[in-house]
């Protein structure tokens, strides 16, 4: 399990070197955009000749049937890379899939070190952190995703639980304004955005506060943490 950049910084600024010698002993890869796998397989190994790379594609497209005999090159003796299309795979992201099957074939599976987003934006929000839930996206429909911002704000009253939340990054704009229009003005509301990126911005603030303070979500891929 390979972690990689959240944005388009120099990898081995986030990563540790460990990562760049395992990308450099591995040709098989599981990955959810072969474009921009390779991408970050050049950028952090320059000489690996890309013409070898083997890839296997996992993503909301792949044919479910298939994805046991990615896991073929295992079988036959050699490491296996799942790479993430940004930061930890398994994490918010279907990689989980082809793991839970290597368990089931009794395949040895290896985590390694890398940034998550989500726990990034945790550890900096200073909101809940042993008592959490990611709940990935809201609905898009307007009346629903109210309905569910008011739900998940009852949840974090009642359980003292931060909630957690992403966004298609165009619409992190209307999330933002959702999020204020809808949560009481005494909740706690963080946004932590470009994570570990020049352009990085956390803030936690009550909602009230954040009525007055206007920030350019657009596009910038976004963390949303709510505690009632």
């Amino acid at each position: 399990m390979i972690p990689t950049t959240l944005g388009e910084n120099e990898p081995l600024e986030v990563l540790p070197i460990s990562i760049k010698r395992i990308i450099e002993q591995i040709d098989h890869y599981i990955v959810e955009n072969e474009k921009t796998a390779r991408r970050f397989i050049k950028k952090i190994s320059p000489r690996k000749s890309q013409p070898d790379l083997y890839i296997s594609l996992l993503n909301k497209f792949t044919d479910k049937e298939i994805i046991p005999s990615f896991l073929n090159p295992c079988l036959e003796g050699h490491n296996v890379g799942v790479l993430s299309e940004a930061g930890c795979p398994g994490i918010a992201d279907p990689g989980s899939e082809v793991v839970r099957i290597a368990h089931e074939k009794k395949i040895s599976v290896v985590p390694l070190v890398g940034p998550s987003s989500i726990i990034l934006a945790l550890m900096a929000s200073g909101l809940n952190g042993q008592n959490f839930a990611f709940n990935g996206y809201l609905p898009i429909e307007s009346a629903e995703r109210k309905k569910a911002i008011r739900k998940f704000e009852k949840i974090s009253r009642e359980n003292n639980q931060s909630q957690l939340f992403i966004e298609t990054p165009y619409r992190n704009n209307n999330l933002l304004e959702e999020f204020i229009k809808t949560l009481a003005k005494n909740t706690w509301l963080c946004v932590a955005t470009d994570l570990t990126l020049p352009t990085e911005f956390i803030a936690t603030k009550l909602v009230g506060n954040w009525i007055a303070d206007s920030v350019d979500l657009h596009k910038r891929p976004t963390i949303f943490i709510v505690q009632a």
